[in-house]
């Protein structure tokens, strides 16, 4: 199935109320699905057989990781690559001392070329922020600790 029809269902999903859409065509499958307390979209599809292993990165702390740190983790909610502002020449969302409130971006992980906003759930001090600008991310993994 092409990219491009897969992109063109995304943008469909996003501008309806619908929570998933599945496709068939031949033998492949497509199934995107919207998941409701994230607000982030899930793609399950088929393994890709035909690819290039890219070469290892290892993850860096922008800050350095004290061990007293406590409070509510950001976990990213997918697979993707971790930006702390909206294009390079711009401020990042949050630093570390800010103040958020729920529904304040903090950071973009950008999954197959979809920029996805990470909205802050709490209220608090920025504590860390536990992973570099531009560095991949797994979901489900620690990004940001709010106090």
């Amino acid at each position: 199935m092409d990219i491009r029809k897969i992109k063109k269902l995304i943008e469909m999903l996003q501008e309806s109320d619908l929570k998933e859409i599945e496709v068939s065509q031949g033998d492949e499958s497509v199934r995107i699905s919207r998941n409701t307390s994230t607000q982030q979209d899930i793609i399950s599809a088929p393994a890709i057989t035909n690819y290039e292993p890219a070469a290892p990165v290892v993850n860096k702390a922008v800050e350095p990781v004290k061990e007293n740190i406590s409070g509510t983790e950001v976990t990213s909610p997918i697979v993707g690559t971790f930006y702390r502002s909206p294009s390079p020449d711009k401020d990042p969302f949050v630093k570390v001392g800010d103040i958020v409130k729920a529904g304040d971006i903090l950071c973009i992980v950008e999954a197959m070329k979809m920029m996805n906003e990470i909205k802050s759930e709490f209220e608090g001090k920025i504590v860390s922020i536990d992973v570099e600008d531009g560095s991949p991310v797994e979901f489900g993994q620690k990004i940001i600790t709010i106090n």
